[in-house]
């Protein structure tokens, strides 16, 4: 792997944005890599690698040293900006498939406040009327669905956090942000407890030690496509939760 721009050029320094660009190019696999598994499944990885390649030339034009801010960290927020841009602007998922997610959703939320504990997989696709395989095939399939309505929970004031910087515990400037982060993180550590053994070591893996989705694939003797299952079972759980423990 290339090594960051080496140096945060001076004013009397000319900023050799090719080079940027060059030295940075790593960051485009690595992003796809990481984000692969909170894209729209239409979304394939040519186009989530074209979307970061220019998120990464946007970077280089707009970056200012200036403002004391590494060009990796920026370039980074721009690459992964660039990614769910362009699956918003691909988005052509039917409505089918949002009201499958939205009955998975509200058949967990059902059964975890008539029966106060979480649901196998069993018991999950008897509720929904459906076969072991069905069910997961269905859970396959809503987690392409991705950043754009997994990944999001609204807060006692109604604004939306994404899961996933919660739990990466990305930087926060504001003290109001911070004790609020901290405490969305804490109630997701207490709920995180609940899940089951695999649910747990997929989340741990994909978000703690920032491992692939194919990397956590062969780490759990999994296939990948269990591994998507599980992701999206374990962040549907972690939601209802959440929102449980709001209203």
């Amino acid at each position: 792997m290339n090594q960051p721009y080496p140096y945060q050029p001076g004013p009397m320094v000319p900023l050799d944005r090719e080079q940027l660009i060059k030295s940075h190019m790593w960051l485009v696999d690595f992003l796809v890599e990481r984000m692969v598994m909170h894209v729209p499944q239409y979304m394939t990885r040519d186009d989530m690698s074209s979307a970061a390649t220019m998120g990464l030339l946007d970077a280089s034009r707009r970056f200012d040293p200036a403002k004391g801010v590494m060009f990796k960290t920026f370039a980074e927020q721009r690459i992964r900006g660039a990614i769910i841009d362009e699956a918003r602007k691909m988005d052509s998922f039917s409505r089918t498939m949002r009201e499958k997610q939205a009955r998975i959703e509200d058949a967990l939320t059902a059964f975890v406040r008539r029966m106060g504990r979480d649901p196998d997989e069993h018991e999950m696709a008897a509720v929904l009327g459906c076969s072991l395989d069905q069910y997961r095939l269905q859970l396959q399939e809503v987690s392409h669905l991705g950043l754009i309505s997994l990944n999001k929970r609204a807060d006692s004031e109604g604004s939306e956090r994404e899961l996933q910087e919660t739990i990466e515990d990305q930087t926060i400037k504001g003290p109001s942000e911070q004790l609020e982060a901290k405490s969305l993180a804490r109630e997701i550590a207490k709920h995180m407890k609940t899940l089951s053994e695999k649910e747990r070591q997929v989340i741990s893996l994909f978000y703690y030690e920032e491992l692939s989705q194919k990397e956590i694939a062969e780490v759990m003797g999994l296939t990948e496509g269990r591994i998507s299952q599980l992701h999206s079972q374990a962040l549907l759980k972690l939601r209802v939760k959440l929102r449980n423990q709001r209203d």
